[in-house]
């Protein structure tokens, strides 16, 4: 279960994944597989080739991808999210939620 996004968060990330570009937002999450876990970073691109690319440049294999029809994108939770966030330059991604959770 997702929570804690904007409205129109959601919809400049759902615009700027269908236009081709890599794609990032964070957001609460809920799953009883990943109890630990109190944050996502979904990374998306409508471009499967580049979000391949882009993945593998960080180490993350391309069956990972979520290849929802409109919304491909890969899910990107504990190490690995902070890692590439703050490869990327975009840790400000959870700042917002430090002190939340």
């Amino acid at each position: 279960m997702a929570f804690g996004l904007k409205r129109e968060e959601l919809r400049n990330w759902k615009r700027k994944v269908q236009s081709g570009e890599i794609a990032f937002i964070t957001h609460y999450w809920v799953d009883d597989r990943f109890p630990n876990m109190k944050t996502v970073t979904k990374v998306g691109c409508s471009d499967i080739d580049k979000l391949i690319q882009w993945g593998k440049k960080h180490g993350l294999n391309p069956k990972w991808i979520h290849r929802d029809e409109k919304y491909p994108h890969y899910d990107l939770i504990g190490s690995f999210q902070v890692e590439i966030l703050k490869a990327e330059g975009r840790l400000n991604q959870l700042d917002r939620f430090k002190n939340r959770f």
